[in-house]
């Protein structure tokens, strides 16, 4: 048995337990977790623990829903504003039920919010060997597997990487294709050879409405040093252009470079989220 759905009166998870090892412990990951209150769910993560560490894993991680391509991460900190498209949630004794089955923050991320016009600055200096160009709408399939092919290579290093396939990540994109715009979905392409260096996805804000005021940057990646800047500085210019007032930037990890990339476009902390770890010893 794979995946494994745990209950008692107050909680319920889901095991995953071809999850990505943690610092090469044999880890199981714990998803799609609920609970009424923080005695339910940590005890529910306790059976849990004490069923896997019987079948000879290591460590626990968790909330993850299998791997980093779907849901993972839990709320920390927040100053309440509601939750944007594509979030993480998690309820209020989510937090305190972890920490009390032993589980400590192993990896830490925030999303910040940032006026558009504030956070599009000084532009990158030109590069005649980058161009950027935009979706053009048409054949989101064959855009979205050159997004999974750069992806594979780009996140290949970061922390709990495991590779999915083609259809599995088209299964995730495509439902969102109709709410797409293709001014956010950006490639950075090599002038000589046309081949792809990079791309960001961005998203309207749909969770305010069908005409949000704010975008988001959802996610970019590149192979080339200085490509993820050109992207991020089209991004706010078109996000101007089309009338957004306020950008997300959204789920960073504390040590990106995107990081320091998003304060130095003025964007300020509402949110920060981790996922945690309970190393399982015999």
């Amino acid at each position: 048995m794979t995946n494994q759905t745990l209950r008692n009166d107050g909680a319920q998870a889901t095991l995953f337990r071809n999850a990505p090892p943690w610092e090469g412990r044999k880890t199981a990951a714990i998803g799609a977790f609920r609970c009424d209150d923080a005695q339910a769910g940590s005890s529910l993560l306790n059976d849990a623990a004490d069923l896997l560490r019987a079948e000879g894993y290591q460590a626990m991680i968790g909330p993850m829903d299998g791997d980093t391509w779907h849901s993972y991460r839990l709320i920390t900190e927040t100053d309440d504003s509601p939750p944007f498209l594509m979030e993480p949630k998690s309820a209020p004794h989510d937090l305190d039920a972890f920490q009390k089955a032993g589980f400590e923050e192993i990896s830490s991320y925030f999303s910040a919010r940032g006026a558009v016009a504030g956070a599009i600055g000084t532009p990158p200096p030109h590069d005649d060997a980058i161009e950027i160009r935009q979706w053009d709408g048409t054949n989101p399939e064959a855009c979205f597997a050159d997004v999974h092919s750069l992806s594979t290579k780009a996140f290949a290093n970061n922390l709990f990487y495991a590779p999915i396939s083609l259809e599995s990540f088209l299964a995730m994109y495509m439902p969102f294709v109709p709410m797409l715009k293709p001014e956010l979905i950006l490639m950075a392409r090599d002038t000589q050879s046309g081949a792809l260096l990079g791309f960001l996805f961005g998203i309207p804000n749909y969770q305010e409405g069908l005409t949000p005021s704010s975008v988001i940057l959802k996610t970019y990646a590149s192979l080339r040093a200085g490509v993820g800047h050109h992207l991020s500085h089209v991004f706010h210019q078109n996000a101007q252009t089309m009338g957004y007032e306020h950008v997300i930037h959204a789920l960073i990890h504390d040590s990106n470079q995107s990081a320091d990339r998003s304060r130095k476009h003025g964007a300020q902390v509402f949110r920060r989220y981790a996922l945690l770890g309970r190393v399982l010893n015999a």
